[in-house]
């Protein structure tokens, strides 16, 4: 019952822009015919193909790379029946009005008034514009599912503490979340990005979790490359809500537990220091600040993170930094906590993947489940960074929202944003 409604609300999808589609092409244009046959076997096909794919995936713990080329290929079709529809339904609503309208002056008017004759252009015309305008997300989601992915993007950031210790001014960390390796498919394109991170010469490197989609096996080939990322101060990492095997359906659970060990084995393997739920001191010129990392903590994801324990070692006085995959750890728990923790480092969101981002301007769907989903944040004197994510989930691409590496620099001095 629970996938009946998404069925029939992507059915209706699909013939109110067939109904646009016959407006397009009129019964004389040659091979309409066909050109409708296609439509609804496309239209057809891909999804049901797609689902093949996902129940292949939750039986052999894999999908093959032509059911996801195929799903992506559907959602892009489907998203521009979307934007074609909206044009087409307020086009209807108008007529609908049009013709209360037109009845009541009959109704009220000794004189016969008539609705123009010219409506079919018209709404040939209508169906012209929706055209055009579905083409937009149409191009654009297409540019994102073959180039979008892999456009990393540079995000540098300052923020500034008056408590920051002297030797850490200046202290640069490098950021990165949400790797989701079971959706790499071009090795040149991750390549470009892993250089990007070296390219910093950061002092830290820090991965904010989502290793994998679900499976161990996912990351296996990348490990080599993964492990070439070095620091002075050495690599870090957390776990995110993807790392703990919750998205399929497991023969045993002892298989679950295993599948869970080999991917925190994988933090091991690329000389990543996991930490779960814990600190650790990072010590330069004989002063400190803690580095303190928890387990998955999210509304809606699971709370397994323990901040306290956390925090056990710590005293107030220490410059803490935070990584926590959700940022609705900071918002419920980090915030208002009674230790200060200066910066916490989250991810998750990808920012949905897609919206627009310009100087002065940022807007993405996400913003409607996470208020705080991308860039720097401050309230009651404490920092949250939101990465926008190295890689992808679901739509293996990214308009507008690209993928991120993070730079941050902590300096000493006054408080600022």
């Amino acid at each position: 019952m629970g996938f009946l409604i998404p069925i029939l609300l992507i059915l209706a999808i699909d013939f109110y822009a067939f109904q646009g589609l016959k407006t397009l092409l009129s019964s004389s244009v040659q091979h309409a015919n066909y050109i409708y046959l296609s439509y609804w076997l496309i239209s057809i096909v891909l999804p049901a193909l797609f689902v093949f794919g996902m129940i292949e995936m939750r039986r052999n713990h894999q999908m093959p790379v032509i059911w996801v080329t195929l799903g992506n290929i559907w959602f892009i079709l489907l998203m521009t029946k979307l934007v074609f529809i909206l044009v087409l339904f307020g086009e209807d609503i108008y007529r609908f009005f049009e013709a209360i309208y037109f009845k009541l002056s009959n109704y009220f008017s000794n004189e016969l008034t008539e609705q123009s004759p010219s409506m079919a252009s018209r709404r040939k015309f209508v169906s012209q514009g929706a055209l055009f305008l579905a083409s937009i997300p149409f191009m654009s989601l297409t540019y994102g599912l073959l180039r979008g992915r892999y456009q990393y993007k540079i995000h540098k950031q300052t923020v500034y503490y008056k408590d920051l210790p002297e030797a850490f001014d200046g202290f640069r960390i490098c950021q990165i979340s949400d790797i989701h390796s079971g959706s790499f498919e071009d090795r040149e394109g991750v390549i470009k990005g892993l250089d990007l991170i070296k390219s910093l010469n950061s002092d830290l490197i820090v991965f904010t979790g989502d290793l994998v989609n679900t499976f161990s096996t996912e990351f296996d080939p990348w490990v080599a490359d993964f492990k070439n990322l070095k620091a002075p101060y050495g690599q870090y990492s957390i776990l995110g809500n993807h790392d703990y095997g919750e998205y399929t359906q497991w023969e045993t659970e002892a298989a679950k537990q295993q599948n869970f060990e080999a991917i925190k084995a994988h933090h091991s393997d690329m000389d990543f220091r996991l930490l779960l739920d814990e600190s650790i001191k990072i010590e330069k010129n004989n002063q400190s600040i803690r580095l303190l990392g928890v387990e998955n903590w999210g509304v809606g994801f699971g709370k397994r993170g323990n901040l306290e324990k956390a925090l056990s070692q710590v005293s107030e006085s220490e410059f803490k930094v935070l990584l926590s995959h959700d940022p609705t750890h900071w918002e419920n728990e980090v915030k208002m906590h009674p230790q200060h923790i200066h910066l916490t480092l989250s991810g998750h969101t990808h920012g949905m993947q897609m919206g627009i981002e310009i100087p002065g301007f940022k807007w993405s769907p996400i913003q409607y489940r996470y208020p705080k989903w991308a860039g720097l944040y401050q309230e009651a004197g404490r920092n949250l960074y939101i990465n926008r994510g190295f890689g992808v989930l679901g739509f293996r691409g990214r308009v507008g929202i690209w993928p991120e590496i993070t730079e941050i620099t902590l300096k000493r001095g006054d408080e600022s944003v």
